[in-house]
């Protein structure tokens, strides 16, 4: 029998694996769509539509998600989510019109829903409380690696093999981690899990997430930040080709630089955050939610490239810290045969900013005749919400609320 040390290592590797395969699927289409776009002919409109309803299906099944880990284990709802958003990023690849587009990016979304609850269900199962936020930060750190990689080798790709292909090829490549999910995945095998299985036929884990005042505030808190992060990262590729004028390559090159600073910071803030006392890691974040805000107003109106590139990445480097921070939260306050549940609802927020940005920015670009400006300011705002939401937690009496709801 594999010791339960080296079995961690093997969880957390693995769970970073599927999850880099799921942020480079969410990460093409953000440069795939310039040549989709110029194929179906789609306005800024219908390119928004596009982007968002990817995250339409992936809100839908965060609770749902969360729910089956928390009754059945998250080794099969991680084997089953990889399996089916790799069929829809195949299909992909042969969307012929804007409504097939749609409908297939819908399903890709339903089917990459459940894994992030479910992998925070693997992560509270398998590591102690002073190590949940590293082992987050190292799955999550996937996004950097991605982001990385995703403008670089993506536009490359695209460029010589063509955007269909490369979906084609990302598909096959999730079918293959599929099955290694599938030999080296394992439930804890310890009577304190076997008395959560059972616990769980009787409990209602969403009932007990809803009734605490600090779940509410992180929702919130979430949603804004992915706001920023999914206006960002879906619009950057072809705001900087539009407005900055700047070839794919280089746009590919530029994108690569911000994702490259949030490795490290992503890694370093699970670090951090293990070792903060309760209530001071939330107040930290709440002020790099003030600071957001000022760098995305700098970045906005940036004179240089260069300048630019240094605001976002200092955005990313902010946002990373409170990405962590509200999704190792619930690890740490709430019992285990809950947390899935939890971080579905909260990642539930993530996807909904994600499924409503894309489109707004779509619609106020065509508004406003090609111009960002609008963008940017309601950024700026849910930079702003996000800080409130953060400094309005109340560790000492949500606290003690959480952890009364997630044992009744």
């Amino acid at each position: 029998m594999i010791a339960r040390t080296n079995m961690r290592y093997m969880i957390i590797a693995m769970l970073f694996l599927g999850w880099s395969l799921g942020n480079f699927d969410r990460f093409i289409i953000n440069y795939a769509i310039l040549g989709i776009s110029e194929d179906l002919q789609l306005s800024a409109t219908s390119t928004g539509i596009v982007l968002s309803s990817f995250f339409a299906g992936y809100a839908l099944m965060q609770i749902p998600g969360g729910w089956l880990a928390d009754k059945f284990g998250f080794r099969k709802v991680l084997i089953i989510a990889v399996l089916m958003w790799s069929i829809f990023t195949v299909l992909t690849g042969t969307a012929w019109s804007l409504l097939s587009l749609i409908f297939i990016r819908f399903f890709f979304g339903l089917g990459e829903g459940s894994y992030f609850p479910a992998a925070s269900k693997g992560i509270a199962n398998w590591f102690p409380l002073n190590e949940r936020s590293k082992a987050m930060s190292i799955m999550l750190s996937s996004a950097g690696v991605m982001g990385v990689i995703t403008p670089i080798f993506g536009t490359l790709l695209m460029q010589s093999i063509g955007w269909r292909m490369i979906f084609f090829i990302v598909g096959g490549l999730g079918l293959i981690i599929t099955a290694l999910f599938f030999y080296f995945l394992h439930e804890p095998n310890n009577e304190k899990s076997e008395k959560v299985k059972e616990k769980n036929h009787a409990a209602s884990p969403l009932r007990n997430v809803l009734k605490t005042p600090m779940i509410w505030n992180l929702f919130i808190a979430y949603f804004s930040i992915y706001a920023v992060h999914w206006g960002l990262s879906s619009w950057m590729p072809t705001y900087l080709s539009n407005v900055k004028g700047l070839d794919l390559t280089s746009v590919g090159m530029i994108s690569a630089i911000p994702a490259f600073v949030a490795i490290l910071t992503t890694l370093v803030s699970g670090y951090v955050l293990d070792r903060l006392p309760e209530g001071k890691d939330k107040l930290l974040a709440a002020i790099f939610g003030l600071m957001t805000a000022i760098a995305l107003y700098l970045m906005a109106f940036a004179p240089t490239i260069a300048m630019f590139v240094v605001y976002q990445s200092i955005v990313t480097i902010l946002l990373s810290f409170n990405i962590i921070l509200i999704t190792s939260v619930p690890l740490k306050i709430l019992s285990e045969e809950i947390v899935g549940t939890a971080n579905g609802f909260i990642n539930t927020s993530g996807q909904l900013a994600g499924m409503l940005t894309p489109m707004i920015i779509g619609f106020l670009v065509d508004f406003f005749g090609g111009s960002y400006n609008a963008a940017f300011i309601m950024l700026i705002c849910f930079a702003l919400l996000c800080s409130i939401a953060l400094f309005l937690i109340r560790p000492k009496t949500q606290l003690v609320q959480a952890q009364t709801n997630s044992v009744n």
